[in-house]
């Protein structure tokens, strides 16, 4: 169901970098659920992630955002990738993320995010906001 993360130039002057989540669940049939999280100053559904703080790697990055903005714990489980597109500011954005599993937690709102949603991947090809994280899902559900 994975592929190999993109190799990216990180020195890229001006690039934003950041790392997310496929965070994952068995579902109802044998289907997967994934979380989408909804992010009340963007009225959008996304998949959790962030920017690297200075010094971090992107593997961690993307374990403390998606804790962060879910309330999960999760392992790492395989690269999926990383989406490259100009953000609201029209700065160079990287996002590299990967399939996760919940080893603890529970939601909890936060500034960032209001809601959070278990979806099969059908169900968040529909709801997600961005053709970059339908993409990525896509992706990650025929495998390579």
């Amino acid at each position: 169901m994975s592929q190999a993360v993109t190799i990216i130039d990180w020195d890229e002057a001006g690039t934003v970098q950041a790392a997310g989540g496929v965070v994952t669940r068995p579902g109802p049939f044998g289907l997967v659920e994934v979380a989408l999280i909804h992010r009340p100053e963007q009225d959008d559904w996304s998949l959790p992630k962030g920017k690297l703080e200075a010094g971090e790697d992107s593997a961690t990055a993307a374990l403390r955002e998606v804790e962060e903005e879910t309330g999960f714990e999760c392992e790492l489980v395989d690269p999926l990738g990383c989406t490259r597109y100009r953000d609201r500011r029209g700065r160079k954005k990287v996002i590299c993320y990967w399939e996760m599993h919940v080893l603890a937690g529970e939601f909890r709102p936060c500034a960032e995010v209001d809601r959070m949603r278990w979806v099969t991947v059908a169900e968040a090809l529909e709801l997600l906001s961005y053709e970059g994280d339908r993409t990525l899902l896509q992706s990650f559900a025929t495998g390579p």
